[in-house]
């Protein structure tokens, strides 16, 4: 496995600080954010698109630190029913076609989510009942058979793959509807699999590794505190602000501050068994009550501790 960075955990430094300090931590890769819900403050999208040299130059902080791309981030709504949707399927193309230009295999993105018929805004349906549930949930997915089948396409003809990052707001939140969009795309989108999602909406990280398999291709390396007694009257969803940690029923935390260091060590064991040993761990840090660099040094002295970083060298005797 490999211990990277999402460069959004360290946003209030200049890229070359980042770099260095993945550097210093002695790191594998980066990866980056290109726009859409990130301000994008490491990269600039058009100037790269349109300019070799700094390509080049990108290429060449990141080699001379020893670091390479895991990924490219274009997280946002690409389906949104306004003028947003349209803002962020333009930078998702124009990532995919940077990803190429840089020889990135990895885009990550959210499925997004249309609104119903008629609505200015996305509608997460979460239940079954009352009767037009159905009938927006039908109307989303014609609406994403459109788009996706169009921008796997696109992916295929780039040459990249897109990991979606499976959450609540989106059409593809869990397993069952990640599998239903995979149905339009194939297999040119797997999975950008974030655990904490998982956890702050009742599910096993552990099972779904097991579920999932091959089709994660990226993970991202953040965890969720789950406050019990909060949780018994507030629910999973809870849709305070993230700064009431105090009151929520849960909250993005450190790694090691919500699931504890043994379960760390089975999830990293799940991926390399039931996944690959190859995957790219990408660390995370959105914890409000520790600092970035922080919380940062403490995931990965975790990972670190809990990764599978050697390939496996086992011969089975001799009979």
């Amino acid at each position: 496995m490999k211990i990277g960075l999402v460069s959004d955990s360290l946003a209030h430094l200049p890229v070359d600080e980042v770099i260095k300090t993945a550097a210093e931590l002695k790191l594998d890769c980066i990866e980056f954010a290109t726009g859409n819900w990130s301000t994008a403050p490491h990269l600039n999208l058009e100037k790269l698109l349109s300019s070799t040299y700094a390509r080049a130059e990108l290429k060449s902080k990141l080699d001379d630190n020893g670091l390479t791309l895991s990924a490219l981030n274009a997280n946002g709504n690409p389906m949104h029913p306004g003028e947003t949707g349209k803002i962020h399927s333009d930078c998702l193309y124009k990532t995919m076609e940077l990803a190429n230009l840089l020889g990135v295999e990895n885009v990550i993105t959210m499925s997004g989510l249309p609104g119903a018929p008629g609505d200015s805004y996305p509608n997460w349906i979460v239940t079954s009942w009352p009767p037009e549930t159905q009938t927006i949930l039908k109307h989303q997915w014609e609406v994403a058979e459109g788009y996706w089948r169009k921008t796997a396409e696109a992916a295929r003809t780039y040459g990249v793959k897109i990991c979606i990052e499976l959450h609540g707001q989106q059409l593809a939140y869990n397993l069952p509807t990640f599998l239903q969009l995979r149905e339009i795309t194939g297999d040119v989108v797997g999975l950008n699999f974030d655990p904490s999602h998982i956890m702050w909406m009742g599910g096993d990280p552990l099972a779904f590794i097991r579920q999932a398999g091959s089709m994660i291709y990226h993970v991202h390396a953040k965890d969720t505190f789950i406050d019990t007694v909060n949780r018994a009257t507030a629910t999973a969803l809870d849709n305070r602000p993230m700064t009431q940690s105090r009151e929520r029923s849960w909250s993005y935390v450190t790694l090691g501050y919500g699931q504890t260091e043994p379960w760390w060590n089975a999830f990293c064991y799940h991926l390399a068994h039931f996944a690959s040993p190859d995957l790219t761990l990408s660390i995370e840090h959105e914890d409000m009550n520790l600092s970035r660099m922080e919380g940062v040094i403490k995931s990965v002295n975790l990972l670190k501790r809990t990764a599978t970083i050697e390939k496996s060298d086992y011969v089975l005797p001799a009979i």
